[in-house]
Parts: structure tokens; sequence; C-alpha cells
């Protein structure tokens, strides 16, 4: 795919069928190995040529100042940056004496894949070198989910036609130079030389040869350690020597080959990092982890991969009929919404995972919001890890709301390990609607699998630390409606504002949330100084909520005066995105909406309107939302399913797919956008499957658009997973859990589904109440091709 025949469509892998220097950088983003802990851009075996090179460890951050050219109170002063940690990817090879590189010689054959069932990323590649000689190179390379601190390469050359004399390299290499990147706000900061050697030295068991290096973060003080075992199989002599220095430990092998004879490489690789922990004790981590991988093995580490990924699978595939693209899009979108999160293991979701350094590698409100809810209903343990790592940031919450003169916790608009590090308060830190996504992700976790586990378990600190915050925040009139000024909502168009209905939505679910949680925990809301006459004062703001409503357009306002500002000249404005042609004072006083908002609120308060109301928000705000952000599609996928539009939800649908696999905001060599691919599912379950979960009750009305003759996917729902199977007609409702039952609604009708006993109901037509809504010019969604 990105917009090439070399990426052909394939519902279990992404394949690239020949090398294409210009998509470099997307391709890396595109086969980046992860598992939550460690990240690998897919980048060349031999390192070069690259887009951008990168590793990286969840959390493992520098911290940089940010300048500001007027200073105001409470503007955060340290900016937080991820790292590109030791590489360990790097096998360098040189035939006889000239290096394997595929901008010299000739390059007859290229091919890798991305194996979404087996977790892998492989490799094949046939060269001549400039002086003649050919070879064949297959390498096959992953990140462990089994084995959290291991990744491993294997590589294999042989010999085509001729004999040769090899040269391996297997490296490890800190402070790799950095290409400088674009002058784009959205980019990360360039770090040069961030780490500091604090150990190296080099290891020797029988029938391996290695390293370790450890570093240290310069300003944040973070220590990592990385560590590689080699294990060479050839025939006849071999030379095996290790070296080490400050940034770099090699490996060289050395042999002869006849005609198709084959030298093999096998590399494990282990990472670890600790704000807190000794050296030793991150070598030693290193060295037991190289030590499992080399008990397993290669063929074990395969294994277990594929085992795992065989269990997501199980509980997560979404099949698709009748749209291939999506079919490959959903599963890949699924495959990295995992790598992102498997291994985490209480720490944060970044917006790009660990594909690339875009956002600076920062957390936002993506996690909760987008990645989180899919998780919550496909790999639940994930999930509970990520919201206890929220749980664990609280006291800098704390923090920040007291130096914003406020109640509670005030979560950070982005971060990496709980700081704010956002410069720009408009969109930051007037951005409060952060805390009522957490809240409301924490719980959704507990409605969806019925354990209170992670209530107990930092959950309602959570809930009851927010809920102070909004009471800090908003306010009663004379009339007794509780209102929230001075916010901005998910439309960074639209900053610093009174009753942005998403905002205020959130923020009363999460008053209300937080009382019901201190009814169910007496005693822990006790411990938190939680009072009968707290909890009445939650009830009262919650069930008090403006929600402003123009009434001689008879639709709802995204917020306070919102339908009575100045249009936007589309016109006079043709270049997207907005942020970067047009400046922000203006953007911020006309009805110009840079993603899904009121939309947004439509989706996840769906109560709160009624279906004519939904109809008027979607015509009235369509031809107002311009798409500058990656996070708006999925929802406006959802909303035109919703409201009976299924072809334009198809489109919705289809460009949230394929944000990456077809590169469209051009950014995708900085990362993979996270919460776009989450939103993948999220249309297709939510939007086209209308599944909802509002009030604790499981409901689907379903329908597909023209041209989607079946979907069928599985949800995990209080320890059950339920398949959902639809076509155009009829949809199945069955429980593949051996004794299990549940009960659910389907089109407002109560269903129960017991194991054995699927049940069958028809899918009633949809009659859209309004006709589609037109675009801002320009801003259609992509269409697909078929």
């Amino acid at each position: 795919m990105i917009a090439q025949d070399a990426f052909p469509v394939d519902p279990w892998q992404v394949r690239e069928t020949r090398l294409d220097l210009d998509l470099l950088g997307s391709a890396e983003s595109v086969f980046a190995l992860s598992n939550g802990h460690i990240g690998f851009r897919g980048n060349l075996d031999e390192g070069e040529p690259h887009g951008l090179p990168g590793t990286y460890l969840n959390s493992f951050y520098e911290e940089r100042p940010l300048p500001y050219a007027e200073a105001g109170y409470g503007y955060p002063e340290v900016g937080q940056t991820v790292v590109n940690v030791t590489d360990g990817k790097i096998v360098r090879l040189f035939v006889d004496d000239e290096p394997f590189d595929v901008r010299y010689g000739t390059l007859l054959a290229h091919e890798r894949v991305l194996d979404l069932r087996a977790g892998t990323l492989t490799r094949t590649a046939e060269w001549v070198s400039p002086a003649g000689k050919r070879i064949r190179v297959r390498s096959t390379r992953l990140v462990s989910f089994v084995q959290r601190a291991v990744a491993a390469v294997e590589y294999v050359v042989e010999a085509v036609d001729a004999g040769v004399r090899l040269t391996l390299q297997s490296e490890l290499v800190a402070n790799q130079a950095m290409p400088r990147t674009a002058d784009d706000p959205r980019v990360a900061a360039v770090l040069e030389s961030p780490l500091v050697c604090v150990e190296h030295d080099t290891t020797r068991l029988e029938g391996s040869s290695g390293a370790t290096l450890v570093h240290r973060t310069r300003v944040s003080g973070l220590q990592m350690a990385a560590g590689m075992e080699n294990h060479v199989h050839a025939p006849g002599r071999v030379d095996v020597e290790t070296q080490d220095a400050e940034d770099w430990a090699r490996t060289t092998v050395v042999c002869a080959l006849e005609a198709g004879q084959e030298l093999r490489l096998t590399k494990y690789l282990a990472y670890g990092w600790s704000a807190l922990r000794s050296r030793p004790a991150l070598r030693d981590q290193v060295a037991g982890a190289l030590a499992g991988a080399r008990f397993t093995g290669f063929e074990g580490l395969l294994r277990e991969q594929r085992e795992y990924l065989a269990e997501f699978w199980d509980a997560a595939d979404v099949h698709v009929e009748g749209d291939a693209e999506v079919q490959q899009a959903v599963r890949f979108a699924l495959f990295h919404v995992l790598q992102a999160g498997a291994r985490a293991e209480q720490r944060g979701i970044p917006a790009k995972g660990l594909t690339g350094p875009g956002y600076d590698g920062h957390i936002f409100w993506d996690t909760e919001a987008y990645v989180l809810p899919v998780l919550t209903y496909t790999a639940p343990r994930a999930a509970a890890d990520a919201l206890r790592w929220r749980a664990r940031t609280v006291d800098d919450a704390r923090q920040r709301a007291r130096e914003l003169g406020l109640s509670g916790a005030a979560f950070p608009w982005r971060t990496i390990r709980g700081q704010e590090s956002s410069g720009y308060w408009p969109a930051g830190t007037a951005a409060f609607h952060v805390n009522a996504d957490i809240a409301a992700a924490v719980e959704r976790y507990r409605v969806a699998t019925g354990s209170l586990e992670l209530e107990t378990d930092g959950g309602l600190v959570v809930l009851v630390e927010t809920a102070r915050l909004w009471m800090s925040l908003g306010h009663h009139d004379a009339q007794g409606r509780w209102h929230v000024a001075g916010v901005t909502g998910p439309d960074e168009y639209t900053a610093v504002v009174v009753d942005n209905v998403f905002t205020n939505l959130g923020a009363a679910q999460n008053l209300l949330a937080a009382a019901r949680a201190c009814v169910r925990q007496p005693d822990l809301a006790r411990s938190l100084g939680v009072t009968l006459e707290e909890q009445a004062t939650w009830r009262d703001a919650g069930g008090a909520v403006a929600v402003p409503y123009d009434e001689d357009l008879r639709v709802h306002q995204q917020c306070e005066g919102f339908t009575r500002r100045p249009e936007w000249d589309f016109a006079a404005n043709p270049h997207y995105p907005l942020l970067l042609h047009s400046p922000y004072f203006d953007l911020y006083r006309k009805q110009v909406v840079k993603q899904a908002d009121l939309q947004m609120a439509l989706f996840w308060f769906p109560d709160a309107f009624s279906a004519q109301d939904k109809a008027r928000v979607v015509d009235y705000y369509e031809p107002r939302t311009v798409r500058d952000s990656s996070l708006s599609a999925a929802v406006q996928a959802i909303t035109a399913a919703e409201v009976g539009h299924l072809e334009l939800a198809h489109d919705y649908l289809y460009e949230a797919a394929t944000v990456d696999l077809r590169d469209l905001h051009h950014n995708t060599g900085d990362g993979l956008h996270m919460a776009s691919l989450a939103g993948t599912w999220l249309a297709l379950v939510h939007g086209l499957g209308g599944m909802r979960d509002n009030g604790g009750t499981l409901r689907f009305d379903p329908h597909l658009p023209e041209g989607l003759t079946r979907l069928r996917f599985t949800i995990r729902w209080h320890e059950v997973k339920l398949s959902v199977d639809i076509t155009p007609e009829e949809v199945t409702y069955a429980a593949r859990d051996h004794g299990s039952s549940l009960t659910l609604l389907h089109a407002g009708q109560e269903v129960t589904v017991r194991s054995g006993e699927p049940v069958t109901l028809p899918v009633a037509p949809v009659h859209p109440l309004l006709p589609r809504p037109a675009q801002p010019p320009g801003r259609a969604p992509v269409h697909r091709d078929h």
C-alpha cells in the first residue's frame, strides 16, 4: 500500500515486494515491532540506508527546557522526549571486502513481510556485489510478547553461485546520529548524544559471544542496559571476535562459503531500564533475560510468539467481507494496538506507540479515549495495566492541580512520566476533558469486565480526585444549572470556552461514577476523606450539567455561543492543516472544527441526545469539520452510521483504517497513529456493529453499508467471549465459552444468549432522517477505490 503497487493487499500480512528508498521512513513505522516495553522501528538489518533509526524503551526519556517568548505562572518548565536507545538490530555484512548496501551493486529481489499471526518481520534479498558476487539474505526479527525483555534476530546468508568470503558485524550502537526533522511542531525534538556510558564489557559463553552496554541519560538520570548474545553456525572455519567501547560493541564473524552453503547468525537481545535500580541490578536483569532466551532458543521464541498471538486473535479478530483493504487494515491496527500495550505493564501507551519519535513520544488522551476501549474488550489485562499507570501518577496530577489553584488532580495533556509537558496551554492545560476521559476508561473497564479489582487498585483514587477537580472548575448559576468555563474540548480550533458539551457531559459522568464507586467502596472512600456531603455535591452537579442548545437552529452548540460565531471562509483558506496556514486567533473565533467534538459526545453519551438531535448535529457540524487530526475520521464514521449515512460511514472507516498504510497525513515516518488504528476497530464495532454499553447494558443495533457482505467480531464481556456475526439481513449472537450466558439488547429488544445456543435476529432497514451532509471543500473523506 502507501499508494504503491509494491504493497499488495493481504488479510494476514503487510508485504513489501520491492524496496523503494523514498518510502523507507513510512515503511519503518509500518514494519515496527514492539511488545509495549521494547520497540524496534523496521529499519533494514544493516542499519543503512534509513529514514529514521529507532529503538525505544517505554517511558525512557530525556528532559529538556521548554522555552517561552513570554513565560507565565503555571507554565511547565521541563519537557520530556523519548530517547532513541541502544540499537541492537544492526547486522552489517561484507561480501569479500564490499559492504552489502542496497544502494550499490545490483538488488535482484527484495521482500519484507510483517506476519500478523506470527508476530515477526521477515526479509529476503538477493544481491550481486559490484564485483559480481551473488548472495541471498534471509532475516527474521521478533520482539517477544512472552519474554518481555527479549528480542531476537536470525540472519542467514547464502552464497548462490560461487564461493565467497563473508564478514558479519553484529552490533550494539548507542547515540546514533539522527537526521534533522522537518520544521513541524508535531515532530519530535532532536536529541544529540543523550546517553552517557556507565559500563561496557564483553561476554563469552560456550558457543556464543556478546556484550553489554549500560548508559544513563544526561539530565533525567535514568539508567538502561542493553545486551546481545550471538550464536554462529557455518561450515568450515569460523573466526569470531567481540570488541566493546563506550557507545558500541561488535561481534565480528568471518568465514568462507562455497556455492549453496549458508552462514547463520542467531542474535538474542535484552533490554532493561530503571530510575531506581542499581547498575548491577540492570546488568544482571539483561544477563538473566539473555539466559532465558538462550534456553528457549530461536525456534522456541517463534513458537511462543505464535501461541500468544493465536490466543489474542481468538478473542479479538475482526472478519470483514466485501472490502479487502479494510480487512487487512483492521488486523494491522489490532496487531499494533496490542504491540503498544501488551507488556507496557504500568507504563503509559504513547500516541505513536513505540514505532517512532512523533509527538516526542508523549501520551495524550488518545490512550484512554481510543486505545483502551479496544484493549478493554480484547486484551483487558493490558488496559488495566495502563490505567494503573495513570493511578501511579496521581501525586503529580495533584501537584499540577495545586499549581493551577484547583482541587483534586489535573492529569497532564501530554506527558511521558506523569508531569505536564505541554507548553501550549490553550490546547494543553485548558483541555481538562483528559481527566474525564481517564475516569471514563476506569469506569468502562469495570462495566465491561464486571471486576472491581481495578477500582480498588487505584481506580477509585482516580475517580475521586478527578471529581474533586471538576467541582473546583465548575459552578452553579442562579437557576441551579452547573457550568464549566475556560476549557478546551477535543476541537483545538475552539479554545478556552464556556460549556463545551463533550467536556460537560464527561465531567457529569465522572462525578456520578465517582459517587457510585464510593458507595461500592465505603471504607476506601473514607480513607480518601470522601464524605456523604461531598458525594451529594457530586450528584447535584452531575445531574444539573448545562448542555447548550440553539433554539433557533434546533441544534446543539459545541460550546456556549458557537453557532453565533462568524463562519469560516473556506474559499480564502484552501490549505490544510489549517493550523499551519492560518493564525490561531482567527481559528478560535470562527465556526471551524479541527476534529470531531460534539460528534464525540454523540458517541460517548448517546442517551443525552434524541435521534433527531443526532441527525441535526451530524448535518450541521459535518460541513464545518476539517479533520486536521487523525482522531476524527473514526468518530465521524461512528456517528454517520448511527444516523443512517452508511456509505459515508464506510468512507470514514476506510480513511481511519488506512491513515498509515497509505500515509494519508504524510507523517507516518514519525510513527504510527495509534488512535486512528484503534479507531478502525471502534468504527467497525461501535459504528457498523452499533455496540454501546452505556448504563452497564450491552446494546447492539448493527447495519452494514452496501458492498460489505459480512462483519464478524468477538468481544470480551464479563469473562464471556461474545461473537457477533452480521450480514445485511441478520445478526447472530453466540456465547463461545462453555456454560456461559449473557443478556443484551438488540435494537432495543432484550435477548439472552447461552453457550451452544446462538441467537439470530433480523437487521431492520435504516432510513436517515436527513440527506447525506457535505464536508468542507477538499475535505471529503478518502474514497475507497473498488
